[in-house]
């Protein structure tokens, strides 16, 4: 780590000074993945901080998974999130593979099924009306990293099989083969624990935390067409959103 000095006459307080100079030798890639970083007392001694201070920012850079801890070896950096945008903008496997992660996808499910009220509510259709379910996992070479489950109108469903669907986009395949463009997208984003089927999946403890995403797309003509859950594995995923 190249040693930066705190400021002491800055009013940034210096626990923060602290904690950006330890997320900058964390984010330019001068501390890699599983590097061990110095003790809290090498850090207590280079920064004239306290050992109080320095393990309390240390703890805070655990819990949001930028270091973690082997008991009787020390502190490691953690393996980064990848960080994906909204789906408004674009598809996860097309952000994924710009960023150069060759990704995979398996079809779990691909049937119809009665709408329960929840996603009845969310095509604007009554409860128990036939829908699509189509159920996927997505994959990096570092291991599975997120499930989707997407709902659409049978009518819609035309020429969509499993062998399909790992090839390309649901939003490219309803484009191209019904002309179904978003005009309008409800979205939510929210942090939950992993149940057993998920972690079973995403290869994680049950209880893990997950980002759930839910969208809701809209047509030219207003009506909803699809409604899709994305939960990604909170360790490895964080989504940027913009608003402009």
């Amino acid at each position: 780590m190249t040693e930066q000095k705190l400021d002491r006459n800055n009013p940034k307080p210096l626990y923060q000074q602290f904690r950006e100079i330890l997320e900058e030798s964390i984010d330019s890639g001068t501390w890699e993945p599983d590097d061990k970083i110095p003790s809290e007392n090498q850090l207590s001694s280079t920064y004239g901080l306290s050992r109080m201070t320095v393990r309390s920012v240390l703890l805070d850079l655990v819990k949001e998974g930028k270091l973690y801890r082997v008991q009787g070896k020390g502190t490691f950096v953690a393996e980064q999130k990848i960080e994906a945008m909204s789906l408004y903008y674009v598809g996860i496997r097309e952000q994924l593979e710009e960023l150069g992660y060759e990704v995979a996808t398996r079809t779990l499910e691909c049937t119809v099924t009665e709408s329960n009220s929840n996603v009845a509510k969310h095509l604007d259709i009554r409860p128990g009306t036939p829908v699509f379910m189509i159920k996927r996992l997505r994959s990096i070479k570092e291991g599975p990293v997120s499930i989707h489950i997407s709902y659409i109108p049978t009518q819609y469903a035309g020429g969509l099989t499993p062998e399909i669907l790992e090839q390309e986009q649901l939003c490219v395949l309803m484009s191209r083969n019904y002309g179904l463009q978003r005009k309008k997208m409800t979205e939510t984003l929210e942090s939950v624990a992993a149940d057993s089927e998920e972690a079973e999946l995403l290869q994680v403890e049950k209880g893990h935390p997950l980002l759930l995403l839910k969208d809701e797309l809209h047509s030219d003509d207003d009506i909803p067409y699809e409604y899709t859950k994305v939960v990604f594995r909170g360790d490895k995923i964080k989504i940027r959103l913009n608003y402009e």
